[in-house]
């Protein structure tokens, strides 16, 4: 626990660079497994990418709807979201917004659905992995950290 009783966030990957201003950006992600597989999406821009599905928390949206939202729009499949695994911090900058921004990631254990089309967001492609080609592609510790805790307990 942190000052006043609060739980203290890890930060997991970038750290706080002295002197740097960042923009909150909290956003929710998922761990969706099926038949010990792993749906995993790539981002081409601004720079390739491999990662959980999901992405940020609109202002007056839930956790929850942003995941899920998140989701079909990054894969194409409808997902139900399940129990939240936990949360880390990191600080990045991000290109396709022109700001630096201290990420606060909510990861979220989720059941994936059916696939309703292709991937909504330009410049993200859906693919399934095995947990090891999971963890060797996924882009930062934090969401390789989640991922393997979740792939002990659950799979």
């Amino acid at each position: 626990m942190g000052q006043g009783g609060r739980a203290v966030i890890p930060t997991i990957g970038g750290r706080r660079l002295a002197g740097q201003k960042y923009r909150s950006r909290p956003g929710a992600y998922a761990i969706l497994m099926r038949a010990r597989r792993i749906l995993l999406t790539e981002q081409t821009a601004p720079e390739p990418d491999i990662q959980l599905p999901g992405g940020g928390i609109d202002p007056g949206e839930s956790p929850r709807t942003a995941l899920a939202r998140e989701v079909f729009e990054e894969t194409g499949y409808s997902c139900i979201v399940g129990p939240r695994l936990g949360a880390f911090r990191r600080f990045v900058w991000m290109p396709e917004y022109a700001i630096h921004a201290e990420k606060i990631c909510h990861i979220y254990l989720a059941q994936p659905g059916l696939r309703r089309g292709p991937p909504l967001e330009p410049g993200h492609r859906a693919f399934w992995a095995s947990p090891v080609e999971a963890m060797k592609t996924l882009g930062n510790p934090g969401d390789r950290r989640f991922l393997r805790d979740a792939v002990r307990h659950h799979l």
